[in-house]
């Protein structure tokens, strides 16, 4: 089923002349009313009419998450308060948070893409939808509530957390599509195998999963836990939230939104463009929002986008599931690591569990990178032979994806933290390690 066969169907030479139109109206409006970017034009001596084709966008500046810090929390609305009916944030928990508004038409458009979005994945109005986002000033809850409301869904807003009554609301309900980060989906399993519950028996056929990366190998195993379609989606609230890219039936990539966002990918080092299916950061720059506009946003994530057809008949672009993020990315002695990479290993072994931290030490002059990781239920033993065995399986494995060497520390079951939200893996010691030593 499409939700929106006029603009997720277009020909593609309609969609760059209608994506033109939007870009250069939306060049010309922030210009004219957000004083940060018409700084940042005039520094680069360009005006809203030198914007005649869309590969003119390389010509603007980009915005990075600075900008948006910088002009908390109102700097870069482009419309009086009075006409800002919603206010979401980030976390900000690296400094002020990032807030952005949402007139009535943008809730309008936001509710309208989610709901496209999760039509692409497979909901439709007979399926029972529990969220287990939390709610608030992070715009997943929301943005996935009434976008399944327009479908026709029944939505179990349960919130994040309290994981036993989660469980409890899908026996009794009949949830039939569960909502979350891919982390909390493998948490929740444990809670009900804990519970004396398969999750596999609780009906629940489609998983719409999203906030954090998450590898192919971390898919399989959500499906193989649960018995459901795990589908990846892909938003962030400087550009909108949940709805700007998903996952068809097809799993072939996240189909964008081309029609309310143009996006780039860059080489993250240079800020250069490069060719669609080239590994880079993606870019985005908004074409319909209202309130809050953004012009060539870094976004920091890693991807891969192709415009070459899908066996679903859309036309839209598609990125392939993000890998990982510029920012997380590690430097250990001189070799780029995400954290995907480590990951992807620790899933394909037999053994372990979902569960793993990735920790960066400072010794002497020399880095350090030290894995922990969880054993299951199931193969857990005190025969220290065979945890010696799968230490040493798990340090080969690493050493032949990373090249560098990797310090592996198995843990108990249960033993690392759980989240209800974006799990946090990577702790980076070096610089504090480091400070120690100087002092």
């Amino acid at each position: 089923m499409i939700w929106d066969e006029k603009y997720e169907c277009i020909p593609r030479e309609e969609l760059r002349k209608l994506q033109l139109e939007r870009l250069q109206a939306t060049v010309k409006r922030v210009y004219e009313q957000v004083p940060f970017y018409r700084k940042a034009f005039e520094e680069r001596g360009i005006l809203p009419e030198d914007i005649k084709s869309l590969e003119d966008v390389r010509k603007l500046p980009f915005t990075t998450k600075d900008d948006l810090r910088q002009n908390y929390p109102y700097g870069l609305f482009a419309v009086p308060l009075r006409e800002v009916v919603r206010l979401h944030a980030s976390s900000g928990t690296t400094g002020k948070p990032v807030v952005v508004g949402y007139t009535r038409r943008d809730l309008e458009i936001w509710t309208e893409l989610v709901a496209r979005m999760v039509t692409l994945a497979g909901v439709t109005q007979q399926d029972v939808a529990q969220i287990a986002f939390s709610y608030g000033l992070f715009t997943g809850g929301f943005g996935l509530h009434y976008g399944l409301e327009r479908v026709g869904a029944t939505v179990v807003p349960a919130s994040g957390g309290n994981s036993e009554k989660q469980i409890m609301l899908m026996q009794d309900f009949g949830t039939t599509v569960l909502v979350s980060t891919p982390t909390y989906a493998l948490y929740l399993a444990e809670v009900a195998e804990k519970m004396g519950v398969s999750p596999s028996s609780l009906g629940i056929r489609l998983g719409l999963f999203g906030g954090e990366p998450w590898t192919e190998e971390m898919r399989r195993e959500i499906e193989r836990r649960w018995g459901m379609k795990a589908t990846d989606n892909y938003g962030l609230s400087e550009v909108l939230g949940p709805g700007v890219a998903g996952e068809c039936q097809y799993t072939q990539g996240q189909h964008i939104a081309e029609d309310h966002f143009l996006v780039e990918v860059i080489d993250p080092e240079t800020g250069e463009p490069l060719p669609w299916g080239e590994e880079g950061e993606l870019v985005f720059t908004s074409l319909t929002k209202e309130a809050f506009p953004v012009i060539r946003f870094r976004t920091k994530d890693i991807s891969v986008v192709t415009d070459e057809p899908c066996s679903c008949g859309r036309t839209t672009a598609r990125m392939r599931k993000v890998t990982g993020r510029t920012d997380d990315m590690l430097i250990v002695r001189g070799v780029n690591v995400f954290p995907s990479q480590i990951e992807s290993v620790l899933m394909e072994i037999d053994g372990l569990a979902p569960h793993y931290e990735i920790h960066v030490h400072k010794k002497g002059y020399l880095d350090e990178l030290e894995v922990l990781v969880e054993v299951s239920e199931e193969k857990f033993s005190d025969r220290f032979r065979e945890l010696e065995e799968l230490e040493r399986t798990i340090k080969q494995k690493l050493h032949a994806v990373l090249s560098i060497n990797a310090q592996v520390r198995l843990v108990e079951p249960q033993t690392l933290a759980r989240t209800t939200g974006k799990a946090r893996r990577v702790f980076d010691h070096r610089k504090k390690e480091a400070q120690g030593q100087a002092g």
